[in-house]
């Protein structure tokens, strides 16, 4: 499979193109790279994340798939209301409008951090638009922290993360705001994902970081155990924002699964 995707690789995307469409009323925003490319992959960003905070693995997926980097309501370039999105259904219930209106039902869906959590969701609730899913450090899946424990977590994570990856996630952060970061990790902490878990059918693969203190080892076990065929895989010394810091081992464990899945 490895030969047959160094023939295939293409140049990657520096700088995608940016892709606006109305979902729901809201001006929701993605970006694409790699558009010459018959397969793609959307990347569900984490909570209060944007689209720009994963562009070093949209340009190295970008080699092979076509890459749709979504903003949720709310984040990034995407717009939102002021008490919207303030639950977890509600990222679902856009994402899975915006798949609609772009005809990307059964596209992989590579979700990080609450992303992650976001594409479980959707494969429980809305099963014929979720294609195979990537859930990279995914978040309340069983657990679910208070949002002083997350905040917590996160402050420990920030000096492990590349100084470089800062101001892109400040910028994120500032983007979403304090109203609807706090109502969205209020809702975390109340959202019970656990028994959505046996209701995926989509194949799964969980992929974890080595040196994340957000997310639990025994969490991201139980999450592989729970969804029917889901595997797993660890990157060495992975932070909780591991696309970004490292978005080759991410992309390779994202396109070996997809092959395999291609070829059964």
């Amino acid at each position: 499979m490895t030969a047959n995707r160094n023939a295939a690789a293409g140049q990657p995307t520096q700088s995608g193109r940016p892709h606006f469409s109305v979902v729901r009323g809201l001006r929701t925003h993605a970006r694409v790279y790699g558009e010459t490319h018959p397969e793609a992959v959307i990347i569900v960003p984490g909570l209060g994340c944007a689209s720009w905070m994963y562009r070093r693995l949209a340009r190295t997926l970008s080699r092979w798939r076509k890459v749709w980097v979504y903003d949720p309501p709310g984040h990034g370039f995407s717009a939102g209301r002021l008490t919207y999105p303030a639950h977890i259904e509600q990222l679902t219930d856009h994402l899975a409008a915006w798949l609609r209106l772009n005809q990307l039902g059964g596209t992989p869906l590579l979700g990080h951090s609450l992303g992650g959590e976001v594409i479980i969701d959707l494969a429980a609730r809305y099963p014929l638009l979720a294609g195979p899913l990537i859930a990279c450090a995914p978040t309340g899946i069983p657990e679910n922290p208070n949002v002083a424990m997350q905040m917590w977590r996160l402050t420990l994570d920030l000096p492990r993360e590349r100084v470089q990856l800062w101001p892109y996630g400040l910028a994120s952060y500032v983007r979403t705001g304090p109203l609807h970061f706090y109502q969205l990790a209020q809702d975390q902490y109340n959202h019970d994902t656990g028994p959505l878990l046996g209701r995926v059918r989509s194949p799964v693969l969980v992929i974890e970081g080595t040196a994340d203190p957000v997310i639990q080892t025994w969490t991201l076990e139980r999450m592989s155990q729970e969804i029917p065929g889901a595997r797993a895989v660890r990157v060495a010394g992975g932070t909780h924002a591991l696309t970004d810091s490292h978005p080759i081992e991410v992309a390779m464990h994202t396109l070996d699964f997809l092959e395999d899945l291609a070829g059964r």
